[in-house]
């Protein structure tokens, strides 16, 4: 019985036994776990300290890297499998988590997953395992050891080499980086016509008139971003195949990705920044973080918080690079045309023949990947507006009742922050009418990379 599907599997796991030599570390410093956790979740497992047992660092060179070598899993695994699932350890529900989200083998994943529950206390359901393991984890904070990324790496580029650049020290927990059942869109800039086995960026996209575009039905939702008076619209349709667009407007360099999981279109400015640093050419790298996508630069291969716009490793996180963003209007096409008749519109080309409606079909019903815990004050797929005030507090608007209080002519305001209606859609302005680089987002994913998000209405 195979081990894995790749015939390269003995290399995934050969710096393993090292990893739990390692005192073990919290990425984040220790907070209570809050009601809403237990509630869903239950009481996290203990964490101990300190090395594991020359007992388990035994059980794990069989269970892990005997088996690795031979592409077998027999009796000898099997029972050494038991041996770690009775060391009390939940630090290594990580490695076995990771391993479960390459695993084709069911046999194994059974045996991983009865090894996982027993580590963490919990009796997990075989279908979707992985799943569960990861929001539990993520959820209770459980922690990774010292050694935890280059572990991962090995694991990872296994399968994708690509990702070999990707894997790197940063200021990112890796613990929460997961696979998206993709892989690396790694071509060059302005070769987006260049077929790939990914999902495929376009650069500097051709557009048409409005009035040329009449593939597009009013009612289809697009993404309207203005600068410098200059208008675009983004149809979902495209950016669901694309999800990253790096484009001109207004005399200024853009990259737009755009999450299909999140519900989120975001544009950021890649250019005047700092000397020496040439425009960032965005891709989407086939990762995810709590079901958000990882986006990085092909220049450098610097990663980028998608949610956020700074560079978390690489050479850009070097330089501090910070991107600044534009405001997104998540629209329809029939409003946004009529309220900027001169805007052009990408052209139908670029959805290569394509039409996806994820976020009425596939992600209609929640997360489909493990996001761990969600703030509770909103409903996970909950549409929000957010932006960041001044003071640099992130705020996010309940979409439809803000938009109700618009339409009435109420205002819509936080510290700085002023909403106002642009094309059907919501964009936040300053008080003066500048654009904040506001956009439209599931309640989840905003949460998550803003834990301490201000909500409106509070």
């Amino acid at each position: 019985m195979l081990l894995l599907s790749s015939s390269k599997s003995g290399i995934i796991l050969m710096v393993i036994i090292s990893l739990f030599w390692f005192e073990t570390v919290r990425a984040k410093d220790a907070v209570p776990i809050a009601d809403y956790v237990i509630k869903q979740f239950g009481n996290p497992p203990t964490v101990p300290k300190g090395p594991l047992s020359k007992q388990i660092q035994t059980a794990i060179q069989v269970a892990f890297i005997e088996s690795a070598k031979q592409s077998t899993w027999g009796k000898d695994q099997s029972a050494a499998l038991n041996k770690i699932a009775m060391s009390k350890d939940p630090r290594i529900v990580w490695i076995i988590g990771d391993l479960m989200r390459f695993t084709s083998d069911q046999q194994l994943m059974f045996a991983l997953t009865d090894a996982a529950s027993k580590l963490m206390g919990k009796n997990l359901q075989k279908s979707n395992a992985w799943g569960a393991v990861t929001d539990h984890l993520i959820a209770w904070d459980i922690p990774a050891p010292l050694d935890y990324l280059r572990v991962k790496r090995a694991i990872f580029t296994n399968f994708v080499p690509g990702w070999d650049k990707i894997f790197v020290e940063g200021n990112i927990d890796w613990r929460l980086v997961s696979w998206g059942g993709v892989l690396i869109d790694d071509r060059k800039y302005n070769k987006t016509d260049d077929e790939c086995n990914c999902i495929p960026a376009a650069d500097n996209p051709k557009v048409s008139s409005a009035k040329e575009a009449s593939w597009l039905k009013d009612d289809d939702i697009v993404f309207g971003i203005e600068v410098n008076g200059e208008y675009r619209a983004y149809p979902r349709r495209i950016m669901e195949v694309r999800e990253m667009v790096n484009d001109t407007l207004g005399g200024r360099h853009l990259g737009i990705p755009y999450c299909t999981l999140c519900g989120s279109a975001q544009a950021y400015f890649t250019d005047r920044l700092p000397n020496g640093v040439e425009r960032p050419i965005l891709r989407t790298s086939g990762l995810l973080i709590r079901s958000n996508k990882v986006m990085y630069d092909i220049n450098t291969f610097s990663v980028f918080d998608t949610f956020r716009g700074n560079a978390v490793t690489g050479p850009l996180a070097a330089k501090n690079v910070q991107l600044t963003p534009a405001s997104v209007v998540t629209t329809d096409w029939g409003t946004w045309k009529k309220a900027h008749p001169e805007t052009t519109v990408l052209v139908e080309s670029l959805a290569l023949g394509r039409d996806f409606d994820f976020r009425n079909g596939r992600d209609a019903n929640g997360p489909i990947f493990p996001v761990g815990d969600v703030d509770p004050r909103l409903l996970v797929h909950e549409d929000i507006i957010g932006v960041i005030t001044a003071s640099g507090k992130p705020v996010a608007f309940q979409r439809n009742k803000a938009y109700v209080a618009l339409k009435k002519g109420d205002k819509v305001t936080y510290e700085n922050v002023r909403l106002v209606l642009d094309a059907g859609g919501i964009k936040a302005v300053d008080m003066n009418g500048s654009d904040l680089g506001s956009h439209q987002a599931f309640w989840f994913a905003w949460s998550q990379f803003h834990p301490q998000t201000a909500l409106w209405p509070g």
